[in-house]
């Protein structure tokens, strides 16, 4: 088990592994400037971390039995994520770990790496057993559970106008708090805290790319879209957030914001929750094709807090100065009552 390195390439020629060879390529490419600002900054590095599992054959070649690529979802590296786990497709020889075996052992070394992880997510297809096992034993617990959609956009007619007192905004540094504030009122606050995201952190996991209707009177963000990732069949995997008290927008005014994103004709990945019926009628209506179910599991790390030095200064303190309290003596209990003459 070993972080990916160049030469791992040309090992990764299996059917499982081609689709993340752009990722992987860019992962080593950013690798260097992003060890050197770790150095000098002090920070969790911001690139993908990628690990193989190698077996030596007999006849000293080497052979990949698995990878793993993670990621962290905030600056502070306290909240990770499990972005691929592949196995290669073609059979092993007879002298190989099981599949289960190499799972397992990838996703273990990962979680030790990530020292200052308190949180780790990861997703599966709700049909996959044999992952949600994998991910239950490892202290992975279900979150939710999301329906997949695929939207290509189509030659669209003039598009209606934004309703009355709604402006567009481009996501960017000086528009991101609107997005946060945005995001702290759709998610759930169990996932809030597990997350633990910054106004930085969403720029960064949305690369600036985004799109947002503010309600111009309050200076408050009612709906937007942001990117995720770049899907490695094709297409952006997006989010689209909708503030509970605006969800009238599902219609003309969230169908030309995804238009407005997509810009030349991308295809969007978007996820609606199961039991989310509206949200699923209206992609329905809006052309989306329905695709799997996918589970969004999350491990949570509790550390004992210690107490602070501030605390145990205080405390100490308190016991010095204890000392030199003066002891007044008991007063006497009468005995019997008390007689006037």
């Amino acid at each position: 088990m070993e972080p990916l390195q160049g030469w791992h390439l040309p090992l990764l020629d299996d059917r499982a592994f081609l689709p993340l060879q752009p990722l992987l390529q860019r992962s080593l490419l950013l690798a260097v400037p992003d060890r050197l600002l770790t150095a000098l900054r002090r920070r969790q590095p911001l690139t993908s971390q990628a690990l193989v599992a190698l077996q030596v054959l007999p006849e000293g070649q080497q052979r990949i039995l698995g990878l793993i690529v993670c990621r962290r979802l905030n600056r502070s590296g306290s909240s990770w994520q499990v972005e691929h786990l592949r196995l290669p497709i073609r059979s092993s020889t007879p002298a190989s770990p099981g599949r289960r075996e190499v799972s397992t052992a990838l996703l273990r070394e990962a979680i030790h790496r990530a020292r200052s992880a308190a949180s780790w997510f990861a997703t599966a297809s709700s049909l996959d057993r044999d992952r949600l096992a994998l991910l239950r034993e490892q202290g992975f617990q279900p979150q939710r559970t999301d329906q997949l959609w695929r939207w290509r956009p189509a030659e669209a007619d003039a598009p209606p106008p934004w309703p009355a007192g709604l402006q567009l905004q481009r996501l960017h540094r000086g528009t991101a708090a609107l997005l946060w504030h945005l995001e702290q009122a759709t998610c759930p606050a169990q996932l809030r805290q597990l997350l633990d995201r910054s106004v930085e952190d969403l720029l960064d996991q949305s690369g600036n790319r985004g799109w947002m209707l503010v309600d111009a009177s309050r200076n408050e963000a009612v709906a937007a879209v942001r990117w995720l990732s770049d899907r490695p069949d094709g297409g952006l995997r997006v989010e689209l957030s909708v503030h509970p008290l605006w969800q009238h927008l599902l219609g003309a005014p969230c169908e030309r914001l995804l238009h407005t994103f997509a810009g030349s004709g991308n295809t969007l990945w978007l996820t609606a929750e199961v039991g989310d019926r509206p949200r699923h009628q209206w992609l329905r209506a809006l052309g989306a094709e329905p695709q799997q179910e996918m589970v969004l599991m999350a491990r949570s790390v509790w550390r004992r807090q210690g107490a602070s030095p501030a605390r145990l200064g205080v405390a100490r303190l308190g016991a010095v100065l204890e000392q030199f309290q003066p002891r007044r003596r008991p007063l006497p209990t009468p005995v019997g009552g008390l007689s006037l003459r």
